[in-house]
């Protein structure tokens, strides 16, 4: 039987897309992963087109679904203009992940939601503003002596601050803009490293374990951090899947990133359903072959189809 065939857009923001003028540093990680999905797409009848998010609800209804994979700059003050077009875009097509998981996943203030349905999230304080005060008084509820001071709406350690008491207050520019999030700093992202699993249609893929350079704490590449493939354990699979089993809907694609906390077990830190890179290298299989890339198809293709019955 033949399949049935459909066209996808996967979105970008601007800086991410081939040929940009001031193209991210990590652009490359754009083609690294469209080099896996388009092949894996197109054998489930996906046709993939790349383009940049801020077009794409002008365009909605000549695609059969939208994926915002790559728009890395909604965070960055464009928040409320990204919603806005994702809402354009969900009212005309299908958008996934859909726009109500969009928007409850872009503010990180869903941790407290996860840590109250029992998924073991690292103790996380919410504060309006990070402030000098609201800061040094998390120093005494966490009961720690360093901090990782985080904006609730952002990715990519975008505005991210590392302080330790007694060191001059972080300046403002290098601290979140509104809303923020303060967690004790956990040794084991430098000892260890950090983990991220990845699923696609609720099934697990792949998982991969990111280190950070020396004397730095912060694993993205373009921060100098590496990767590798990572077989996790029986339990480590288990952790995840309970975490997965607290939502009331099956994300189409999400990246669950936890550190080893002092317990010895593994902490929440993060769920990525919006813009998660997939680390694709470490999935196996080249191109087309990629095994994630083809997980990741099958699950779309499948979605699709039942939406067309």
């Amino acid at each position: 039987m033949t399949k049935a065939s459909f066209s996808v857009a996967i979105l970008a923001s601007d800086n991410m897309m081939p040929g940009a003028d001031e193209a991210r540093n990590d652009q490359f990680e754009l083609e690294e992963q469209m080099g896996k999905l388009r092949p894996a797409f197109a054998a489930e009848g996906l046709n993939v087109e790349l383009m940049p998010w801020r077009d794409a609800s002008d365009r909605a209804e000549e695609f059969d679904a939208m994926l915002p994979l790559f728009v890395w700059d909604y965070f960055e003050g464009n928040e409320d203009t990204f919603l806005s077009e994702m809402a354009k875009i969900d009212s005309r097509t299908k958008l996934l992940n859909g726009f109500d998981i969009l928007k409850w996943n872009s503010n990180k203030s869903y941790l407290e939601e996860m840590s109250r349905a029992g998924a073991p999230v690292i103790r996380t304080l919410h504060v309006e503003r990070a402030t000098e005060r609201a800061v040094n008084a998390a120093f005494e509820t966490l009961e720690t002596d360093k901090l990782v001071i985080k904006p609730q709406v952002g990715g990519g350690a975008w505005r991210q601050a590392l302080y330790t008491k007694g060191d001059p207050f972080p300046a403002k520019d290098k601290l979140p803009p509104e809303a923020a999030m303060i967690q004790a700093f956990l040794p084991s992202v430098q000892s260890e490293g950090e983990y991220s699993f990845l699923y696609f249609g609720g099934k697990f893929s792949h998982a991969v374990l990111k280190k950070p350079k020396a004397g730095d704490y912060r694993i993205q590449s373009i921060y100098g951090g590496s990767e590798e493939a990572y077989t996790p354990t029986n339990q480590e699979r288990e952790t995840t899947r309970n975490i997965l089993n607290n939502l009331d809907f099956t994300p189409l694609y999400a990246r669950i990133d936890l550190l080893r906390g002092q317990d010895d077990g593994l902490k929440l830190i993060e769920m990525e359903m919006i813009e998660p890179y997939l680390y694709l290298n470490f999935a196996g299989g080249e191109e087309g072959e990629n095994k994630g890339a083809k997980t990741f198809a099958a699950a779309l293709a499948k979605r699709l189809n039942r939406a067309e019955r």
